[in-house]
This record gives structure tokens, C-alpha cells and sequence, in this order.
């Protein structure tokens, strides 16, 4: 009895929260650890489409280090281009550009699976690189890939959704290249396009693959390991407003298509441009974020993965709160039926 008491708590303690391996200094992190909580859900939630667990994403999730001596982004308008020559301009646009703390690695670690990828080609670049891109350039894509399938291989019941959703400055050369990158970074990782209903974490482990690559181009019809964008929507609120965030993320759960696709809930707040005026210095973490997060975590508590649920939800600054672990944790909702029929 005791032994299986121990065995339920050491279960517990892996999936809802270890310490961290060692930092680069050789010193344990005190923060929640949640490495290996894919493979340790209950047998039951492994049987499940993906479709229908609660899984934690971040928004922009490669924007943790942006360069400021790069050029501006052409993701950003002629007049936001031109205001950059003067020089303290891209140390303010870093403050909004950067939407994470963490690092591929780190988010990984703490559990975040999806995540929000927007790329592009730089200007001036004379071989074909594919750099990340918010506002300013951030790694190199093939750097973060790696950083990424270092962890799966220490990791193997983990999957991860790899979002490539906003492409500039790209014509078909890069496409290829950024494509065969991908291909070489996971090789017989990459899970190839299917029915959503048949994505299980038991499907995953049994064909030992981990990946998932949405790619928003036509090109995705090319490769059997691209997933359309479609297969993946995730509505934006485009808005500054907490409560009319939550209305809309409410809104659009109600019109989730219960089949075929996966679903993102964005809890994110976006900055207008009289919200970068007002809070230039502050940046968006002190302006939108910190009074914010709360609010939004508080709604995340009350809701319920499933068919018609929450599926992927994403957040900015997914440390500042206990934004990984309140969505894994939604996953034991599911579990309640059993626990019912197991007292009758």
C-alpha cells in the first residue's frame, strides 16, 4: 500500500511539476518543470485525438532575443522603417517586439508544445537563410529548430506543433530551402498530414514520430509532412481590451468545428498605436501583460478541454504566471466521467 501511495505521489510530482535540469551555470532553476508531461498522462488521454487535449502554446514564440543592430523587419510599414534610422528607435521597438522570456528550450521545459512561428528572408543576405521575425530579427530558423529536436530526442513521448504561419520577403528558392531545412532538422520525426481524429499520443509513440509542421503556403500540398493552415485556426481579437478578449474567445470556441482540425485559442492582448504611444518606454510586458495575464489565466481556469472545448491555447510572457501547468492541468476534466463510473 505504501509503495503504491509513493509510486502516485513521484507520478504527480512528474507531471505537474519537477525541478528543472541544471542552468548553464551548473545551478538547479527552482521553476516548475513540466519536460515529460505528454507521456505521463494517464493511459485513457493517450488514446485521445490531440484535438481534444488542452495543450499550452505561446504566441511569437521566437521572439525571447531580437536583434537591434539588424535591419527593421519587413514585416513593419515604410514609415516604421524610416523612424528606425535614428538610433534609440529599435531599442524601443525591441520592447514591443519581444512577446517571451523564455527560450525554445525553456519553453519546452516548462511544457509549452505550440508554437507561434513567423519568418522571413533578411535584406542584403546573399545565401538563402531564414531568420524568425517580429518587428526586428531574431535566430536564425535552423538554429531553433535544432534547439528544438535536441529536446524531443531526451524526450520522446513529446509532441510539438510547429506553426509556420507568416512568411516575408520569401519567394520559392526560400520556401525550398526553408522546407528542406525542416525535413533535415526532424527527419522520421515529422508526422505527415492526416485525419485529425486519428492523431493520438498512442499513434505518435507507436510510429515514433513528434513533430507536426503547419505551414500556411501553397507549397504544404507538396510535401506529405506539411499540414495545411487550415488545419489549424487560430482567431485573433486584434484588441487591447481584456473583457472583449474574453467575449471573443468564448464566441469563437462556440463556433469550433467539433471535426477536423485542431483549434487556437490566442489569449493575447494586441497594442494599438496609441497603446505603444502611451507606454513607449514600458514596452508591452509593463504596459499590457503584467495587469492583465491574471485576468486571462483566471478564464483559462474555467474552461474545459474536448470536441467543443479548449484545445491549444496560446499566451505572451508564458512565465510571468502559471500559464503551462493551469492548462495541463485541464486535462484531468476529461477524466471525470471515469472517476464517476469507478465510485459506482
Amino acid at each position: 500500500m505504501r509503495g503504491m501511495l509513493a509510486f502516485r505521489k513521484a507520478k504527480k510530482k512528474l507531471r505537474m511539476g519537477t525541478i528543472c535540469s541544471p542552468n548553464s551555470g551548473g545551478t538547479k532553476t527552482m521553476e516548475v518543470c513540466n519536460a515529460d508531461w505528454m507521456g505521463s498522462l494517464p493511459p485513457r488521454l493517450s488514446t485521445l485525438p490531440l484535438s481534444n487535449l488542452a495543450i499550452p502554446g505561446s504566441h511569437d514564440s521566437f521572439s525571447y532575443w531580437v536583434d537591434e543592430k539588424s535591419p527593421v523587419g519587413p514585416d513593419q510599414t515604410l514609415a516604421i522603417k524610416r523612424l528606425a534610422r535614428i538610433s534609440f528607435v529599435k531599442k524601443l521597438m525591441k520592447k514591443w517586439s519581444v512577446t517571451q522570456n523564455l527560450t525554445f528550450r525553456e519553453q519546452l521545459e516548462a511544457g509549452i508544445r505550440y508554437f507561434d512561428l513567423r519568418v522571413s528572408s533578411k535584406p542584403g543576405d546573399t545565401d538563402q537563410e531564414i531568420y524568425f521575425i517580429h518587428g526586428l530579427f531574431g535566430i536564425k530558423v535552423w538554429d531553433g529548430l535544432m534547439e528544438i529536436d535536441s529536446f524531443l530526442t531526451q524526450h520522446p513521448k513529446e509532441v510539438v506543433f510547429l506553426d509556420f504561419n507568416h512568411f516575408y520577403a520569401m519567394d520559392d528558392v526560400h520556401h525550398e530551402y526553408l522546407i528542406q531545412r525542416i525535413q533535415e532538422a526532424f527527419g522520421a520525426k515529422l508526422f505527415p498530414a492526416e485525419r485529425v481524429e486519428n492523431v493520438t499520443l498512442n499513434t505518435l509513440w507507436e510510429k515514433k514520430c513528434q513533430v507536426l509542421i503547419f505551414y500556411h503556403s501553397p507549397f504544404s500540398t507538396q510535401y506529405p509532412f506539411l499540414w495545411p493552415g487550415h488545419r489549424i485556426p487560430a482567431p485573433w481579437a486584434n484588441t487591447t481590451c481584456v473583457r472583449k478578449l474574453i467575449l471573443f474567445l468564448e464566441t469563437t470556441l462556440g463556433e469550433r468545428a467539433p471535426r477536423g482540425a485542431f483549434h487556437v485559442s490566442q489569449a493575447i492582448l494586441t497594442p494599438r498605436v496609441k497603446t505603444i504611444a502611451r507606454g513607449l518606454v514600458g514596452g508591452l510586458k509593463n504596459t499590457l501583460v503584467h495587469r492583465n495575464l491574471p485576468v486571462i489565466l483566471n478564464w483559462v481556469k474555467t474552461q474545459k478541454p474536448g470536441e467543443l472545448g479548449v484545445n491549444i491555447i496560446t499566451s505572451d510572457f508564458v512565465d510571468l504566471v502559471d500559464f503551462a501547468t493551469t492548462v495541463i492541468e485541464l486535462n484531468d476534466l476529461l477524466l471525470q466521467g471515469d472517476r464517476a463510473l469507478a465510485t459506482c
